[in-house]
């Protein structure tokens, strides 16, 4: 094995260990609402605006890092970044006041933004157009594995120590990975006859293909999409366990193991996009069909959530392989390879800060719906983003693949 080669695989294992990491650090919350709610430190409407402050800061920061990681590469952006969301996360775990929980999560929003832009630029340093898509699938299994390990690791956490102690801990395991990183994710070999990195030529080249983003169309289709794949990827994120446990009388630990079924199905769904939109099957169209399978998903859980435990199980399995397959690929890949090599942080923040503004809805409606309609509205409301999130990707469907690369 050659030392790049070593170099290379070194960056993909570390990234995807930092990446499901970041999962430490926003996926308790999910998992210790009821534990709040139930130690009247927060209200329903409450826990719904942390969510929606965290999702906003989310959102601006992927635009923010986005254009940051393209300068300041991934190792410091994902290093640090790691190591400050794990300080956010332990104040959190050591305050009892609504208005600091809340300041402090939304603070938590822009730390865990520097994730996503700092991963996806260390791969693009470290991948072809050619082999991206089978090794992006792969390496996306990071945000399927850091929440199936991270929930039912905060259910668990909950369950024998309390709250506090489900934030306390992950933050000192993100610490670690943050010092790792730091230590071992270095940049991907330059192109022969390429510029320097930090001179003139090279920031000019940056800069006009950051622009680019701004102006490409192709990437606007996404981020639309985007914007509902990540309503209801969050929606069911944040509000499964519970969901589980107010509907169907779970246990925190119990809704936490079943929820976990979803990025479960992910693992699966992510993989097998990958690999596909390698070969005669292009990242969009394969990103539609799932898309309106996870419509017909959605209507079954619609129906027959609740019938068993195993059943639900499984339909939660099935809408994380059509739900995740779709935002692995948009965010992933398919803007990688718009946004080039000067551009791929910029290109994966622009999807992925779009896609943030439908998360931050998540938090401000998902409550009031439930208020009103009952908990039984969740998944006949989800068809129809689903729906809406095939719409959005007609326009780029209909254009060439050189087309959407350069566009």
């Amino acid at each position: 094995m050659s030392d790049q080669t070593r170099r290379r695989n070194v960056v993909w294992a570390a990234t995807w260990l930092a990446y499901a990491s970041y999962y430490l650090g926003r996926k308790t919350f999910s998992s210790a609402k009821h534990s709040l709610e139930a130690a009247r430190l927060l209200d329903v409407t409450q826990l719904g605006y942390i969510d929606s402050g965290y999702l906003g800061a989310y959102a601006l920061g992927q635009f923010l890092n986005g254009m940051l990681g393209d300068r300041v590469g991934a190792r410091r952006l994902v290093g640090f970044g790691l190591m400050a969301s794990a300080g956010l996360c332990a104040l959190f775990g050591a305050s009892s006041s609504a208005l600091l929980l809340m300041l402090l999560f939304t603070l938590n929003g822009v730390a865990q933004a520097t994730g996503w832009p700092g991963v996806t630029r260390a791969m693009t340093e470290w991948t072809t157009p050619q082999n991206r898509g089978t090794v992006m699938g792969f390496w996306s299994t990071c945000y399927q594995a850091g929440p199936l390990l991270a929930g039912p690791f905060a259910g668990m956490l909950i369950h024998a120590y309390g709250w506090r102690a489900a934030f306390q801990i992950p933050a000192a395991i993100m610490i670690a990975v943050g010092l790792l990183v730091l230590a071992l994710v270095r940049p991907g070999p330059t192109p022969a006859g390429a510029a320097p990195a930090q001179s003139e030529e090279a920031i000019a080249e940056r800069r006009a293909a950051q622009r680019e983003v701004v102006r490409n169309r192709v990437l606007w289709s996404y981020g639309a999409s985007y914007f509902c794949i990540k309503f209801m990827r969050y929606a069911l994120q944040l509000w499964l366990p519970y969901y589980l446990q107010k509907r169907l009388g779970y246990a925190d630990d119990m809704a936490s193991y079943v929820a976990a079924a979803f990025e479960a199905g992910g693992l699966v769904g992510v993989v097998s996009i990958g690999v596909l939109s390698d070969r005669r099957w292009g990242r969009v169209g394969l990103s539609t069909i799932s898309l309106l399978l996870l419509a017909v998903a959605m209507f079954a859980c619609a129906m027959l959530v609740g019938a068993s435990l195993w059943l639900n199980v499984a339909l939660l399995a099935l809408l994380g392989a059509f739900l995740f397959a779709p935002d692995s690929i948009l965010c992933g890949a398919a803007a990688q390879d718009a946004g080039g090599s000067q551009a791929a942080s910029m290109a994966t923040g622009f999807v992925n800060g779009l896609g943030s503004f439908g998360a931050l809805l998540v938090g401000l409606m998902v409550p009031k719906m439930a208020q009103a309609y009952g908990w039984s509205a969740l998944f006949p409301c989800l068809v129809g983003v689903a729906l809406l999130g095939a719409a959005c990707l007609l326009p780029a469907l209909r254009r060439p693949l050189s087309a959407r690369v350069h566009a």
